[in-house]
Formats: C-alpha cells, sequence, structure tokens
C-alpha cells in the first residue's frame, strides 16, 4: 500500500493522455493541496514550521464500461496538525478499477460502500477530517428493476498501510410495493459484515470473527417518509484503559428510527437513535483513535450543524461506545433524538411581509442509556428506552427575512447543555446561550457585503465570548473576509482573542483561499463527525483545482 515513489501516478499521467482522443472515453481528475505555517502553535513539534497535505485524483473513463481511479497523496515536509503519524512523505493511497455492463458492477481495487444507514458499514474520504477508511479488495453489485445487491470482501485503509483485520459483506434492497401514480413505496434491506481477526497480543474469550446484521424497512410517499433500521453486533471484546479486556464481553446493537412530513411551506423531520455497545473497527485495538482508522460504521452527532465561530463551541459528538473509565463515568452508549421543523410565512401575510419568512426549529437531546453498572465486575443491565445522565440537549430557532430587493438578515438562538464530564470523560457541565445577527446587502455591480455578531452566554467554563465578522464579495469569483472571536470573561487565560483575515478567489473549477490569524483549538466537525484540532497560529493555503 505505501509508496515513496509513486510509479503509478506517472502510468496515469503519461498514458492516458495518450488514449483521451477515443470517441466515448474522457480523462478527468482533481487537485488539492492544504498547507500551513506555524507561527505559534500549541504543538512544540509544529512551532514555526511549514506542514501540508496534497491530493492529486485521477480517472479514466474508457466507453463508459471501465472506470480507472488513481489517488496520490504527498504529506511534506510533514502532515498537518492532528493528522494520524502514518501519513508521511509522497504515496499511492487509492487505486481502483470499475467495470459496468447493463445491471452488473464490479470493482477491483479501492472500494467505497454504505449499507444502509452506515450504522452497519460507511466507507468514505474527508479530508477536512483527514479521514479515509476505505477497503482495498473487491465489489460486485446487480441491479435491475426491485432488486439491488452487493457483495464485497478485503482490507480497510489504514493512513499508507492496510489493517490487519479481513472485512467482508452483503447488502441487499427488494421493492416490495410501488405505485408510480401515487409515488408510493415500500423497500426492504438487509445487509451482513464480517470483521475477522485474531487478536495475538491478548487471550480471550470472544471469537477471531465478529458477525453483525442489519435489517431496515423504508416507507415513502408524496408527503410522508418513515424509515426503521435495527443492527446486532455479535460478542466482541471491551477496550478498557487501551487494553483489549480478557473479561469485559459484550454483543452491540442500534436502534434508528426517522420519520418526516413535508407539504409546500411546511416540513418536519423527527429522529431517534438508540446505540448499545457500537464502535466497530477492523483492527480492535484502533478503537476510539482520534483520527478514525479502521473504523468501519459511520455514527454521527445527530444534532444542528451550524455555522458560526461561537456556535461550533461545546459542540456534541456522538457516544456510541461502552466506557467504564472509572466509578463515576460509566457508558454504555446513547439514547435520544432530534427533531426539525421548517415554516415558510407567504409573501403578502402578516408574518411573511413583502418577502416571505422562513423559520425553522431544532430541538435535540442525548442521553446514556439508563439501567444499573458494575465498575467492579464489568457489567452493566439496561433499559431499554432509559434515558440516563444528559450528555447534551440544544434548542434553536433560526428566521430567515428578505427585507428589501438588497438587504436580508439571519437570526439564531440557540440554548444549548453540555455535559463536559461525560462526552470528554473530563469535568463540568456547561449551560450557554448564543445569539447570532447575520446581515447580507447587496451592492451594485454584482458586489455584496455581510456583516455578523455574536455572542456566547455562560457562567460556566470559559464564561462569556464575543464575536463579529465582515465579508466582502466584489463580485462571484473574489472575496475578502475578517472574524474575530474574544473571550473575554476568562480571567484565566486573560482574555484570549481568535481573528483572521483571508480571501478567496474562484475561476470555473479552480479555487485559491489564503488566510492569517489565530484559530482556536477544540473540535472541528464535519457532517457530525469531530476531530480535536490544537490551537495556533499562522498563515494558511488551500488550492483547489478540478479538471
Amino acid at each position: 500500500m505505501k509508496s515513496n515513489k509513486p510509479f503509478l501516478f506517472l502510468i496515469f499521467l503519461f498514458v492516458l493522455p495518450k488514449i483521451y482522443s477515443q470517441s466515448d472515453s474522457f480523462f478527468y481528475g482533481s487537485f488539492e493541496t492544504n498547507g500551513v505555517y506555524y507561527q505559534e502553535s500549541e504543538s512544540l513539534a509544529y512551532d514555526k514550521k511549514f506542514a501540508s497535505n496534497s491530493y492529486l485524483n485521477l480517472k479514466y473513463n474508457l466507453n463508459n464500461k471501465f472506470v480507472f481511479d488513481l489517488q496520490t497523496e504527498s504529506y511534506n515536509p510533514q502532515p498537518l496538525q492532528n493528522y494520524s503519524d502514518l501519513l508521511e512523505d509522497t504515496f499511492v493511497s487509492t487505486f481502483s478499477i470499475n467495470f459496468n455492463t447493463n445491471n452488473f458492477n464490479i470493482t477491483t481495487g479501492t472500494i467505497y460502500e454504505q449499507f444502509g444507514s452506515g450504522v452497519l458499514l460507511r466507507t468514505w474520504e474527508d479530508r477536512q477530517l483527514g479521514i479515509n477508511n476505505s477497503l482495498l479488495g473487491i465489489r460486485t453489485s446487480y441491479k435491475k428493476q426491485n432488486l439491488s445487491l452487493v457483495l464485497l470482501g478485503g482490507y480497510q485503509k489504514k493512513s499508507n498501510t492496510i489493517s490487519e483485520g479481513k472485512v467482508f459483506g452483503f447488502d441487499s434492497e427488494f421493492t416490495v410495493y410501488e405505485n408510480n401514480n401515487t409515488f408510493n413505496n415500500l423497500v426492504v434491506g438487509l445487509s451482513y459484515l464480517g470483521r475477522l481477526e485474531a487478536p495475538h497480543y491478548v487471550s480471550y474469550p470472544f471469537n477471531d470473527l465478529t458477525n453483525s446484521f442489519s435489517g431496515r424497512l423504508d416507507y415513502n410517499s408524496d408527503s410522508f417518509y418513515s424509515n426503521y433500521e435495527y443492527v446486532y453486533k455479535s460478542e466482541d471484546g471491551i477496550i478498557k484503559d487501551e487494553v483489549l479486556s480478557e473479561t469485559f464481553v459484550r454483543s452491540g446493537n442500534a436502534h434508528i428510527l426517522n420519520l418526516g412530513y413535508f407539504k409546500s411551506g411546511i416540513g418536519l423531520d423527527f429522529t431517534f437513535r438508540r446505540l448499545e455497545n457500537m464502535g466497530f473497527y477492523s483492527e480492535r485495538v484502533e478503537f476510539g483513535n482520534p483520527y478514525f482508522e479502521t473504523t468501519l460504521n459511520y455514527l454521527p452527532a445527530l444534532t444542528k450543524q451550524h455555522d458560526y465561530l461561537l456556535t461550533n463551541i461545546n459542540v456534541y459528538q456522538s457516544q456510541p461506545n461502552v466506557s467504564f473509565q472509572d466509578p463515576s463515568i460509566m457508558k454504555a452508549g446513547e439514547i435520544g433524538f432530534q427533531f426539525d421543523a421548517y415554516y415558510n410565512f407567504k409573501k403578502e401575510t402578516l408574518l411573511g411581509g413583502k418577502y416571505g419568512t422562513k423559520i425553522s426549529l431544532n430541538i435535540s437531546k442525548w442521553n446514556n442509556l439508563k439501567g444499573s453498572y458494575d465498575y467492579q465486575n464489568e457489567n452493566y443491565d439496561l433499559d431499554f428506552l432509559g434515558f440516563g445522565v444528559k450528555y447534551f440537549s440544544e434548542q434553536s430557532l433560526e428566521i430567515r427575512k428578505k427585507w428589501s430587493e438588497n438587504f436580508s438578515n439571519i437570526i439564531l438562538f440557540v440554548n444549548r447543555y453540555y455535559n463536559k464530564k461525560y462526552v470528554e470523560d473530563s469535568f463540568g457541565e456547561i449551560d450557554s446561550k448564543i445569539i447570532v445577527f447575520d446581515n447580507t446587502l447587496k451592492l451594485k455591480n454584482k458586489k455584496s457585503l455581510r456583516f455578523e455578531l455574536q455572542h456566547l452566554f455562560t457562567e460556566d467554563d470559559k464564561k462569556n465570548w464575543f464575536g463579529y465578522g465582515l465579508e466582502y464579495n466584489f463580485n462571484f469569483n473574489f472575496n475578502a473576509y475578517f472574524n474575530s472571536i474574544v473571550n473575554y470573561e476568562n480571567e484565566i487565560a486573560g482574555k484570549p482573542t481568535y481573528s483572521n483575515f483571508g480571501v478567496s478567489y474562484s475561476k470555473n473549477a479552480n479555487k485559491l483561499i489564503l488566510s492569517y490569524g489565530k484559530q482556536r483549538g477544540g473540535l472541528m466537525c464535519f457532517g457530525g463527525v469531530c476531530r480535536y484540532v490544537p490551537e495556533y497560529k499562522g498563515l494558511s493555503f488551500s488550492i483547489i483545482s478540478s479538471f
């Protein structure tokens, strides 16, 4: 898997353009590089040093039958902060050959796949989080009318190596009812995933092969949808104090229910999820690692994903794992829900005004599983629908209003509870309220100005924060921004301030971003999945290009 001299990349680079002239074939790809010069860093290994992550992806489509894919990555002179230590130098990261004909598809090499909602299996890439948990192996699929089948197997990517555990499984979907006139359909899905690993570092009372199964039922109509999925994972060892226990052995399971209703101007969505011991890795010892290496499933936090600096302080991470840190912190997973409501007040009404008004409400609540926990004997007995110690709760209201042809704004209010002791295995509880005013003024000649104000109110933890931001768009291609947040009531740290200035230029499929400033340390989240980023001050740039 590792290659310091990417010969395959050179073959693609020089050979494929010669074939490019074929009428039904085409060559395309993308390039991305992200670099930072760390003027100051929380990590001494990066202080006054440069680091970069670069990705070159090349694809060649041959007669719409074959797709050749190759990605090389480079981490020189070192990867960005808090990326895996295994990422170094330049190497071929992923490569695959995909063949598709009629209803049949086969892929050899790098595999990206998702079974159901992803609670059983999801392999994907997210460069901002440093995640690429793809499989290296073979995948076949067959789709025809009301039937879809997938069969796969291989070894999982682990930075620039592969994991020791073997992964194999299948996924199936059957449309048992469909009415195109009323837009109704009912789909049943069944999946299996096996992880085979013989831990040589411990004697154990569980099987080398861990079996997991899921069943799901999806119903959709023209105004209503619902889906339910159940997942079961067979008995496996629990990681305790970063060691695979020889005595703590439990099975795992998950329940996910999603309901939704939508009509013109209104939308409702409700999700309930219960996770018990659902951490799943192709290598057991990687359980809970901060880089998500060898993680097999996708368990995002089901909370509102916010866009503002202060709303991304004390964000929630899903808690799917059994964790017995000490007798005062014992967890077996999570139980909770998220509810979203959207409503559009029509134009020329009392609350809609001349241009209409959009409001959205989000409510989420997540708790430990309620039950009796025995620290001494490494055991627990859980209530199925019992809500234990609260991890996190949030209620947010967002109002989007256009006041004139040239002026609009967003008002956001967030009420949040965050149990730092249980979510971070730390100490303390934080009650906070956040308010945001985001205003946009359109100017002449495609120019616009955006100005935002933010405030976080809390008597806990680091106390109150204030923030503001300015963004000026010269046109659709070029903009500049400045933002700053101040922890002005933090008496211990001396009112820390985090300010940043940046510019962005885009043209066709190319984009350049340049910024300078001080970044707050903490969790950075994308799609409900988070990783910790150390505090630093420095010059950053990104170049993104597709061709």
